[in-house]
């Protein structure tokens, strides 16, 4: 076939242009980053989640030689924050910090607002998983005392959470499913309320997060009797697991994690994701983290696409055997 010379010249054209925007592309992601990176939170300043934001970012500053910077924009189920980061370019300086409740709220809706197909996991920053507590002076020594007391007097206990609907609500639903135990499930505002509420034996365990639990822990208030995960955590290793303590294919585990956008040069996807991994293997990092009831451990893309799916699909299990209406 033979072509005209204008016709050849547009292709020659074109073609050059699309070699120099691969050029472009590549020489942009191995130097990134060359500019500040935006690292946007569905949530609000001063808890733990954004506070083991910022520790990550400090040492990621540190690292690549930018400044990761943390921008709160606090709203249900992370929609603001979502769509911040799926208006801008994917380029990998907006970048989205997600936890696992983003999987207990896709469920509980009819059409979730965000495409989730258009956010691409970076990696894990840490997991941290609910517990169980009850009061010091408790006669329950242990989840297995709990079951007891539940399965000899049937709906006669009350289990204390906050946010109907939320990860710690969700895992008291699990857990009453899986164990097969009768008792109540009350949610309560804060945790300060819940824990109100145990010390006045209104309700006679409590689900939350070690971070939420802490200060009751330390000063002998509260007795942890389970953590709800697939191991203990290291931020108190010497407390079972409810499936250890016979509650069987009963564990609910939480994360959180950096995502870009999808079509973000992989490249950069494989900076962020390799710097992650040295940061989170810092021992400073680790320690900061622990403290806050988070076990550091970053992922591979792979990995945390793997884990997301299947929390998505076990809380939607969980949701659907509740009864909870969807949105």
């Amino acid at each position: 076939m033979l072509y005209s010379v204008s016709t050849r010249r547009a292709f020659l054209a074109s073609a050059a242009a699309l070699s120099a925007t691969t050029l472009t592309r590549t020489a942009r992601a191995d130097t990134y980053p060359s500019r500040p990176v935006r690292v946007v939170l569905p949530l609000g300043p001063g808890g733990v989640g954004d506070i083991s934001a910022r520790i990550v970012a400090d040492k990621l500053s540190e690292k690549l030689g930018q400044r990761f910077f943390i921008e709160n924009q606090p709203s249900p189920d992370g929609l603001v924050a979502g769509r911040t980061v799926l208006n801008a370019a994917p380029d990998g300086y907006t970048l989205l910090l997600l936890t696992g409740g983003i999987a207990s709220s896709i469920p509980q809706y009819k059409d979730f607002p965000l495409d989730m197909n258009s956010l691409v996991p970076i990696s894990s920053i840490g997991y941290f998983d609910c517990m169980m507590v009850v009061s010091a002076k408790s006669d329950f020594q242990n989840l297995t005392d709990f079951l007891k007391a539940a399965n000899a007097k049937p709906g006669a206990l009350n289990v204390g959470t906050i946010s109907a609907g939320g990860v710690q609500n969700l895992t008291a639903n699990y857990f009453k499913q899986a164990s097969g135990a009768n008792f109540l499930i009350v949610p309560f505002r804060t945790t300060p309320d819940t824990i109100v509420a145990l010390m006045r034996d209104d309700v006679q365990m409590v689900v939350d997060f070690y971070a939420a639990l802490k200060s009751g822990l330390d000063s002998g208030q509260l007795r942890a009797i389970a953590w709800a995960g697939p191991k203990p955590s290291p931020a108190l290793p010497n407390v079972p697991t409810a499936m250890s303590q016979g509650v069987k294919d009963f564990h609910a585990a939480s994360w959180n994690s950096f995502y870009a956008k999808t079509g973000t040069p992989q490249p950069v996807i494989d900076t962020l994701n390799k710097a992650l991994h040295e940061v989170l293997a810092d021992n400073d990092v680790k320690e900061k983290l622990l403290a806050l009831g988070i076990d550091s451990r970053a992922s591979t893309p792979a990995e945390m696409t793997q884990q997301f799916q299947n929390d998505v699909k076990q809380w939607a299990e969980v949701i659907d055997r509740a009864g909870i209406e969807k949105k």
